[in-house]
C-alpha cells in the first residue's frame, strides 16, 4: 500500500507540475513576443495615454489590442491581472516532487558511492539543498554588483550573463562529481528554476506593488523597479530552456550515465540557451538563423562525441539460454521487481514476467542502461550485452 500510494503521489505531483511548467512558460513567452512586437502608436490619443508601443493580433476568433505604459498609466484600474502564481506553483510543485523521489530516497537517488561516498544520506540532502542557496545568491549578488550600467541605470547583462555561465559550468562539474549522474543534473536544473522564481518572488512582483502604492498615494512612480523587473525577467526567458533540458534529459541514462556528464548537460544548455535567442531575435524581425546554425552544431558535435565505439567483429557466439539471463537478473534485478511489491508493477522473477517485460528490459538495461538506478548493483557491461543479446533473439 505504501508503494501504491507513493506511486499516486509522484503522478499527481509531477502532473501538477507540468501543468504550472505550462502556464508559467507560456506566458513569459508571450511577454516576451508582445515585448518584442510592440510598435509606437501613431495615434495622438494613444501617446497622451502615455501608451508606449502596441499591437494588433488575432485569436480565436477575435481581436486584440494590447497596450503597454511606460512606466504606468495615469489613471490605475483597480482590477489588475498577475502573473506570479504560475511561477509559484512550479517551483513549490517541483520541489515537492523533489522531496519525493530524491530527498527522502537519498540513498538511492542522490547517491552514487562510485561517484562520491558520502558519510550519511542527511548530508547529501543538505549539500543538495545547498546547490539551490548557493546558486540563488550568486546570481542576486551578480545581479546587484554587475547588472548597473555607468550611469547607475539597470543593464550591463553581459557581465552577469558571464557569471552565471561561469557558476553553472562549476556546478555542473561539482554536482556531477558528488552526486549520481540523474541527481546532478535534476539538481543543476532545479537551481536555475530556483533562481527564476526568487527573481518573481523577490524583484518583480514586489517592484510592481511598490510601483502601484506609489501611483496610489499619487506619487511619481519609481522607473528603477520597471527596469529591474525587466532585466530579470530577460534573464529568466534565457533560463527557461535550459532547465528545460536538465529536466528532460535526467531520464536518458546515455546522457547522465556518461564518464564525462557535466560536459554533456554543459553543450545541452547552451544549446538551450542558443534556441532561445533564435526566437527572441526572430521576434525583433532580426536574423538568427546563426543561433540556430549554433544549436545544431553543438548537438550534432555531441551526439557524435558520445556515439558507441565500433566493436571489432567477433566470432558467432550461442544463443544466450533463459537461464542465464535469470542468473544475472536473480543477482541485479531482483531486489526491485519481485513479487507484489515489485516497483512499478514490472516482476522479472519468473519466466513469464521476463518474457512479458523483455522489450523494456532492452530499452531500459541496454540502450539507456537507466537500470539499475544508478547501477547500484553493479550491472556489468558484459551482463548488458547478454542481455541484450537474449532481448534481440528470436
Amino acid at each position: 500500500m505504501d508503494i501504491y500510494l507513493f506511486d499516486w503521489a509522484n503522478l499527481l505531483i509531477r502532473w501538477l507540475h507540468v501543468i504550472t511548467v505550462i502556464a508559467w512558460i507560456g506566458a513569459s513567452f508571450y511577454f516576451v513576443w508582445l515585448d518584442n512586437h510592440l510598435v509606437k502608436p501613431g495615434a495622438s490619443d494613444l501617446k497622451a495615454k502615455g501608451v508606449d508601443g502596441e499591437l494588433w493580433a488575432v485569436h480565436g476568433g477575435g481581436f486584440y489590442n494590447p497596450q503597454k505604459y511606460m512606466v504606468a498609466p495615469g489613471n490605475l484600474p483597480q482590477d489588475l491581472h498577475w502573473f506570479y502564481w504560475e511561477s509559484y506553483w512550479t517551483w513549490m510543485s517541483g520541489f515537492a516532487l523533489f522531496i519525493v523521489l530524491y530527498l527522502c530516497n537519498a540513498s538511492q537517488m542522490l547517491i552514487d558511492t562510485r561517484v562520491y561516498a558520502w558519510g550519511a544520506p542527511w548530508q547529501a540532502v543538505a549539500a543538495a539543498l545547498g546547490f539551490l542557496v548557493v546558486g540563488t545568491a550568486v546570481y542576486d549578488i551578480a545581479c546587484s554588483a554587475l547588472g548597473r550600467t555607468k550611469d547607475g541605470s539597470i543593464g550591463n547583462d553581459g557581465r552577469v550573463m558571464a557569471v552565471v555561465v561561469v557558476f553553472v559550468v562549476l556546478e555542473s562539474w561539482l554536482a556531477c562529481h558528488l552526486f549520481a549522474g540523474r541527481a546532478a543534473f535534476l539538481i543543476v536544473g532545479a537551481t536555475l528554476a530556483t533562481m527564476m522564481t526568487a527573481n518573481v518572488a523577490h524583484w518583480i512582483i514586489p517592484g510592481q506593488k511598490k510601483v502601484i502604492a506609489q501611483m496610489r498615494a499619487g506619487q511619481k512612480p519609481d522607473p528603477i523597479y520597471g527596469q529591474r523587473g525587466k532585466q530579470r525577467s530577460v534573464h529568466n526567458t534565457y533560463f527557461g530552456l535550459p532547465v528545460l533540458i536538465a529536466m528532460l534529459s535526467n531520464h536518458y541514462g546515455m546522457l547522465h550515465q556518461h564518464p564525462q556528464n557535466w560536459i554533456v548537460l554543459c553543450v545541452l544548455m547552451a544549446a538551450g540557451v542558443a534556441i532561445r535567442i533564435f526566437f527572441v531575435k526572430r521576434h525583433k524581425g532580426v536574423n538568427s538563423w546563426g543561433a540556430v546554425a549554433l544549436a545544431l552544431a553543438l548537438l550534432i558535435a555531441l551526439i557524435v562525441w558520445m556515439a558507441p565505439k565500433p566493436q571489432p567483429a567477433v566470432a558467432a557466439v550461442a544463443s544466450v539460454t533463459l537461464e542465464q539471463v535469470q542468473a544475472v537478473v536473480g543477482q541485479r534485478c531482483a531486489m526491485c521487481h519481485t513479487g507484489e511489491v515489485a516497483q512499478k508493477g514490472v516482476r522479472l522473477d519468473s519466466a513469464e514476467g521476463l518474457a512479458a517485460h523483455k522489450a523494456q528490459m532492452l530499452q531500459q538495461v541496454v540502450v539507456q542502461r537507466a537500470m539499475p538506478l544508478n547501477n547500484a548493483t553493479g550491472m556489468t557491461d558484459e551482463e548488458r550485452a547478454l542481455i541484450g543479446r537474449w532481448a534481440q533473439q528470436p
